[in-house]
């Protein structure tokens, strides 16, 4: 039995709100709106694969 190595192609990202610079965690395959923690911005958006992305990327994690 030979068993496959899969890959993890998805990440977290630190992202930096644009309007009042709260920094948080999102998911790169983010399934629903994710928003800032504090003053409500939209952060992410789903498309079906990964999700648009309406911050700054401060930095990834595998």
């Amino acid at each position: 039995m030979v068993k496959a190595n899969r890959e993890n192609r998805s990440k977290f990202l630190k992202v930096k709100c644009p309007d009042c610079e709260n920094e948080q965690l999102v998911f790169d395959k983010a399934t629903s709106v994710v928003e800032c923690t504090v003053c409500g911005r939209v952060l992410t958006e789903p498309t079906g694969g990964k999700a648009i992305i309406k911050a700054d990327v401060i930095a990834s994690f595998e």
